[in-house]
């Protein structure tokens, strides 16, 4: 059997552009480098999951959706043996299949266990909690309003776990008209990787309807998409120009667009790789401001600072708001000893 990886163009077809060229501009070039930015714990988690599960079990292995949304961590996965899936269905029965780091609904979970596949879940423990929110407050007869934007996988997992309870608010203009049954057992939760203004723009709405409203136990925004966000505020203030490495799918990369152009930038732009940057982009530019989202290696930023560095943008100036040391361990399924065979056995 085979199969694609899912929602990517396939194959890349590298951007033939002519080298940056470094062109004058009224005061020194400098890059501002926001961290933090790149990989967070639970994307870590679950691209180590991938790669574990294919030196213990060999390849293939199969992966429901994205790992994590990022085209060449993606990429680099399928290059190691790893087969990316829209649906559980389509993996082999018995074979193992790793559910991605955005969450899964009981649904995809069952269904795994009906086909006998050998399931590795690679959820990110703060998806995790919130799923637990919805089954808890679904539990207690409470109405969920879920803030989140509808069809994003981590959504559907998190609405799957009680998609009695559960109704979707996208924006806050929805804010404004969503129908809720009793006012009185009303509680809202948030998909992990949004815009914090933007969320509390939609409570902030939500609340002038219901005051009622109760909060989750605890902030459903992860740390990390917060800190990114934080960083590249800072970031924008002195920057003419904000480049974002990370994938269209990525929400929390989606994002920090909107906030850089919203916190001072002059422009800003999403990329995948550096050779993406347009010469244009760079005119009249003095200082460019660079992150990345939750998903992306760090090595792609290195490439675009090499990238930049040609046109100019050799001076780096580090914007650090935040410390991060938060590990989560992997699955159950692959801790401890390796067991011999495959690519396990291979010492």
């Amino acid at each position: 059997m085979s199969a694609t990886a899912v929602s990517l163009p396939v194959p890349r077809i590298p951007v033939r552009r002519e080298p940056l060229r470094d062109l004058p501009v009224e005061g020194r070039k400098k890059v501002l480098l926001a961290a933090p930015r790149g990989y967070c714990a639970g994307v870590d988690r679950a691209v180590i999951t991938v790669e574990k599960a294919l030196e213990r079990y060999g390849a293939p292995v199969y992966v429901r959706k994205q790992i994590v949304h990022n085209i060449h961590v993606v990429r680099e996965l399928e290059a190691e043996g790893a087969i990316f899936v829209e649906e559980v269905d389509e993996v082999p029965e018995g074979a193992h299949v790793v559910f991605s780091a955005h969450g899964v609904s009981p649904a995809v979970v069952d269904s795994a266990a009906e086909r006998g596949l050998q399931a590795i879940d690679a959820t990110c423990p703060l998806v995790t909690k919130v799923h637990r929110e919805a089954v808890r407050f679904a539990r207690d007869d409470y109405q969920i309003l879920l803030v989140g934007h509808e069809g994003h996988e981590e959504v559907e997992g998190t609405a799957g776990e009680a998609p009695d309870n559960v109704t979707i608010v996208n924006s806050p203009d929805e804010a404004d008209s969503v129908e809720v049954d009793d006012p009185s057992r009303l509680v809202w939760l948030s998909q992990t990787t949004l815009s914090v203004d933007e969320t509390m723009e939609t409570v902030h709405r939500l609340r002038a309807r219901f005051p009622e409203l109760q909060d989750p136990p605890s902030d459903d925004i992860c740390y990390a998409t917060q800190n990114r966000q934080v960083a590249i505020k800072k970031v924008a203030e002195g920057a003419d120009l904000v480049i974002v490495v990370g994938s269209a799918n990525s929400s929390n990369s989606v994002r920090l667009v909107e906030v850089a152009l919203q916190y001072g930038a002059k422009a800003a732009y999403r990329i995948d790789y550096p050779d993406e940057v347009r010469q244009e982009w760079l005119d009249g530019v003095r200082t460019v401001g660079i992150t990345s989202g939750a998903s992306v290696p760090d090595v792609l930023v290195q490439e675009l600072m090499r990238e930049l560095a040609r046109a100019g943008y050799a001076e780096v100036e580090e914007v650090r708001t935040a410390e991060e040391d938060l590990m989560f361990s992997l699955p159950k399924e692959l801790r401890g000893d390796r067991p011999r065979g495959g690519r396990g056995g291979q010492q």
